[in-house]
């Protein structure tokens, strides 16, 4: 078993060194897309390329995989998977519930990640030790809430805006059935589902550097990442993240008509 802690939270160091200055600062903002938007900052590129230099000097050989800078030596057995701000319009209009993640799969599985959100010095990390907090109020491991039933759940996600054609009338379906929903929390949702404040985090269209990280936190927490289908995360796609497997159950259920 390795303890990727101090691992974990040298990554978080040297993207926070990044981040940090240029948040809430006047960061220029370009668009990756030629028709709507999609942004990215200096921030997001140079917190990567600070992760990506990091890996590489602890684990020379591994693969790696960023949203900003591609992919390296991707046919390794072992892949980091980086998203150095995930929630990039929080991060640009000043909302602090963007972080920085990083995943470590094997042969495909995540076995390793964390999430990190730096202006509240915030640390969430796994590994085969379980699932743990740093930060504000004291270090702990942390657990999903135990909600069986939808009724009593409290429910995550971005935007209903991201759900197109059909996935928003199923997303309305779930929501339509929970005890209360919020939204703009993108990764935080699912960090806030695996230390137990709420029991669902939904999300539509996900890429792999947008869930690798947290899916350990939220399995070694206690709880389930699956996409909608039933079939693993890892490589993204449609994503509910709950607190115990028969809420996951009762959530898919709905989502799937």
């Amino acid at each position: 078993m390795t303890d990727y802690a101090s691992f974990f939270r040298s990554v978080a160091a040297v993207a926070a060194e990044e981040t940090l200055p240029r948040f809430r600062a006047a960061t220029p903002v370009d668009n990756k897309l030629a028709a709507g938007f999609d942004p990215v900052t200096e921030a997001d590129r140079e917190a990567e390329r600070a992760i990506r230099e990091l890996i590489g000097r602890h684990y020379p050989g591994h693969g790696i995989i960023g949203e900003e800078h591609g992919a390296l030596n991707d046919g390794h057995d072992d892949v980091w998977v980086i998203d150095p701000i995930d929630g990039t319009r929080a991060f640009i209009s000043g909302l602090p519930v963007w972080g920085t993640l990083c995943g470590l799969t094997h042969k495909g599985d995540a076995v390793a990640g964390m999430m990190s959100q730096p202006f509240t010095g915030e640390l969430y990390y796994a590994d085969e030790s379980g699932a743990w907090y740093e930060g504000p109020g004291g270090n702990r491991r942390i657990e999903t809430r135990k909600t069986k039933v939808l009724e009593r759940a409290v429910l995550f996600t971005t935007t209903p805006h991201l759900y197109e054609g059909g996935k928003r009338q199923r997303f309305d379906a779930l929501e339509s059935k929970v005890r209360l929903s919020r939204y703009g929390c993108d990764c935080y949702a699912f960090a806030m589902v695996a230390s137990g404040h709420v029991d669902l985090a939904c999300e539509p269209g996900l890429q792999s550097y947008d869930i690798v990280g947290l899916i350990p936190i939220i399995e070694q927490a206690g709880g389930i990442v699956t996409r909608w289908d039933g079939g693993p995360a890892e490589t993204g796609g449609d994503i509910l993240a709950s607190a115990t497997r028969e809420l996951h159950e009762a959530a898919l259920a709905v989502l799937n008509g």
